[in-house]
């Protein structure tokens, strides 16, 4: 499934895509108090590994084949350590902003060129009490270069169980 959503170009090499992809998902948070983190390349916390498959609803490390949480709050660590989410477990659904975020379609995402592996990072915004407020996901395509923007800015809202 190609995207509907626009590509952009980026550098091209496996370790060429945090600078790109930071930038990408660069910003400031919306609201006075809080905070905007963004990280870097997402790796795979159960394998180590730091390609993924996306779908229109998420991303899949291809090391192990288990998805990294987008719709559910269950992310990943950096590459340098930085943890994504909070240390307690949270939930979360997404509420989309001014670009959709990720459906329900099983279907693979490709760049423009028909690549379906990518580096995925992500940036948060924290709210002043602590827990993730706001979530975009990155995608760079690792043989082209080709970035695009996955979540941009969604609203996490949490789910209790």
């Amino acid at each position: 499934m190609e995207s509907t959503r626009a590509w952009s170009d980026g550098p091209v090499g496996d370790d060429a895509g945090d600078g790109a992809l930071g930038r990408l998902l660069g910003g400031s948070a919306s609201g006075g108090a809080d905070r905007r983190i963004v990280t870097g390349a997402l790796v795979c916390r159960f394998c180590d590994w730091h390609e993924f498959e996306v779908t229109a609803s998420e991303c899949f490390c291809v090391g192990c084949c288990l998805p990294i949480g987008v719709q559910d709050g269950d992310l990943y660590e950096s590459r340098d350590g930085d943890p994504f989410a909070s240390s307690e477990h949270a939930l979360w659904r997404l509420e989309p902003s001014a670009v959709p975020v990720p459906g329900t379609s099983p279907d693979v995402i490709r760049c423009p060129a028909g690549h379906d592996l990518f580096q995925v990072a992500a940036a948060y915004t924290l709210g002043e009490d602590g827990p993730v407020r706001r979530l975009s996901v990155g995608l760079r395509c690792l043989v082209d270069g080709a970035l695009h923007l996955f979540v941009d800015d969604a609203r996490v809202v949490p789910v209790v169980c």
